[in-house]
């Protein structure tokens, strides 16, 4: 079913614009004169209200599949590294290839019933598990990165892993209910408890920030679903293994970056531009959300 979105464009979806990312009122199939069937949504933090909930999916309307130079892979619109090779789209310059895994002498990937040596590296484990349950019996190429760890994030958007994050350094990024930016904000959905932030290990170099879509696809490596002002694909985080940016990816209610002790901010990130994230930033988005980038400590990694 084909609905007209509040802008006038023919959109396939009947909650978002597929050419604007403009929600589209449950009375858009019988568009008016114009093809419009309200005025456009107002721009965040412009008039009491919040974040637009339910936020439009950016990035889509910016342009199809990013084709790498280098091995040629398509990655999603909007990426800063080839998710299949880690070329960096931005610097053009190739990812420094990992170390190869230790050859795998003693357990037979295709007996399932083998014993696992005592002592492996923490690599073959995970190598091994991912190949057994595809039933495959060679053991992993040198090029190919070892499958995650439990708990680590989930693939991207365009379904595989970015190259994993360059150092000896591991990074965490806690994600909060912050009951000063809901105040700020003024939502109008109710704000859940605000209690202990969730972890998530960033264990890529390229992560997207946003809510999931099951329809299309979209699984963020950093998932804030539970935050109806975040956009689908809200912002990406980019590390060299030094440091961090962060870049709005077109969002509905904008990211905003403020050091800790400092006011709230009001003026969101330029679309398309990196802002580092010094020691002491917090990223602000959604109705409620506040994202903390730092080192792990001991035993959170």
């Amino acid at each position: 079913m084909t609905v007209v979105c509040p802008e006038g464009h023919a959109s396939q979806a009947t909650d978002y614009c597929d050419v604007c990312g403009a929600p589209i009122p449950a009375a858009a199939p019988g568009a008016g004169p114009g093809g419009s069937t309200a005025g456009p949504a107002s721009a965040p933090g412009s008039a009491p209200g919040g974040p637009a909930s339910g936020a439009a999916e950016p990035g889509e309307s910016n342009g199809g599949p990013v084709t790498c130079p280098n091995c040629g892979d398509e990655s999603p619109a909007g990426s800063l590294f080839c998710e299949n090779c880690g070329y960096d789209f931005t610097t053009g310059t190739a990812a420094v290839p990992t170390a190869p895994a230790p050859p795998v002498s003693s357990l037979d990937l295709g007996d399932l019933g083998a014993t696992q040596p005592a002592s492996t590296p923490a690599q073959e484990p995970a190598a091994a598990s991912g190949t057994a349950a595809s039933g495959a019996t060679a053991p992993p190429s040198a090029e190919e990165p070892a499958p995650p760890s439990p708990g680590a994030p989930a693939p991207s958007a365009g379904g595989s892993l970015a190259p994993p994050v360059p150092g000896d350094d591991a990074w965490v990024a806690e994600i909060w209910v912050d009951p000063d930016w809901y105040a700020h904000e003024q939502p109008e959905d109710p704000m859940p408890s605000a209690g202990l932030p969730g972890l998530v290990t960033l264990r890529q170099r390229s992560l997207l920030v946003g809510r999931p879509s099951q329809s299309r696809g979209i699984r963020p490596d950093i998932d804030c679903g539970s935050d109806p002002g975040v956009s689908r694909r809200h912002c990406q985080l980019t590390t060299d293994g030094l440091r961090w940016w962060v870049e709005d990816l077109g969002s509905s209610n904008g990211t905003f970056v403020a050091a800790a002790g400092e006011a709230l901010p009001d003026t969101p990130l330029t679309q398309g531009v990196r802002r580092e994230i010094e020691e002491n930033d917090r990223v602000f988005i959604g109705a409620w959300t506040r994202l903390v980038i730092r080192k792990a400590l001991p035993g959170e990694a």
